[in-house]
């Protein structure tokens, strides 16, 4: 099967919302792809057409070239964790997985590998229902990896966990790619896509904003700008401002854009301003995720 997820022109109306308007883009095999935007971007519907819990009302959503109400034992072609709590409380996480391996022809030990890979070997005979949130997503994720297969579809999967937990995700995630697997998380954590994620998807109102590589979208918002640190900022303000650059300050010191790196250090050496740091602005990608949806919040607070 090819590992992909196709989307094209996914349109999907709740009365009077237009909760996808057009929804366009691709998840290919081998990279994490981050699915993010602002609530009411039309994320959750999104994923719940791809597995096939919604209708769309126009458009396509592929799983490996098919529609995911059209496949066999579809444990072995996509997993899915999109609701941590959606699992019987009173049943063990063992006997939970076996009842889902059974659904799909699934033998036991394919249950004892993924109870391993996830780190839930030594509770699996515990009920389920006692399961802190961080236990309950690894054991989701457990159930979507059950049939082996070459696509994951994770929602919100750093929800509940401790450091350990969200390092343990990290690397667990890039372990799926590099096996090939074509990889969709939704998240709000920017932090942890940007460590983890290759691709991103931006959504808001319904579209698609951004489809790009991590990389190229935090050299595009990064731009021309410049880190200073120095223990003049007044001072450097003046002279940087004067010479046509305009200077913001940041949570490290003065952030700068209009002038070159080289420009800056002939500007404030001679005039005896001292500084310890020029640098090229390093974007993050929560900072560029705040550019980009900025017109597409649906609720913002005053301050």
């Amino acid at each position: 099967m090819r590992a992909t997820i196709d989307v094209d022109g996914l349109r999907k109306r709740f009365g009077q919302t237009q909760a996808l308007d057009g929804m366009t883009f691709t998840v290919r095999p081998g990279t994490v792809t981050g699915f993010v935007g602002p609530n009411g971007a039309g994320k959750s519907t999104t994923l719940r057409v791809i597995l096939g819990l919604d209708a769309p009302d126009a458009g396509t959503a592929l799983v490996g070239g098919k529609p995911y109400p059209t496949l066999e034992t579809p444990l072995r072609h996509v997993g899915a964790l999109l609701d941590a709590a959606a699992l019987q409380p009173s049943r063990t996480a063992r006997n939970h997985l076996l009842w889902l391996a059974h659904s799909q022809g699934l033998g036991a030990a394919r249950v004892e590998e993924v109870l391993r890979l996830t780190g839930l070997d030594s509770a699996a005979h515990r009920r389920a229902g006692g399961f802190s949130l961080g236990m309950r997503q690894r054991l989701g994720i457990a159930a979507a990896l059950l049939g082996d297969p070459p696509v994951v579809i994770l929602d919100e999967p750093f929800n509940g966990l401790d450091p350990d937990g969200i390092v343990w995700m990290r690397e667990f995630l890039t372990d799926l790619a590099l096996q090939g697997r074509a990889v969709l998380v939704s998240s709000h954590l920017m932090s942890e896509l940007q460590d983890t994620a290759g691709h991103l998807v931006v959504v808001g109102r319904g579209r698609v904003l951004a489809d790009t590589s991590v990389a190229q979208l935090l050299a595009a918002v990064a731009g021309d700008r410049v880190t200073l640190r120095t223990t003049a900022p007044d001072q450097a303000t003046g002279l940087l401002a004067n010479a046509g650059a305009t200077v913001t300050p940041n949570a490290t010191g003065l952030t700068v854009s209009g002038l070159p790196s080289e420009q800056i250090i002939a500007l404030l050496g001679p005039r005896g301003v001292p500084f310890s740091e020029i640098s090229a602005h390093r974007a993050t990608l929560e900072e560029a995720y705040m550019e980009l949806t900025k017109d597409a919040v649906e609720y913002r607070g005053t301050r």
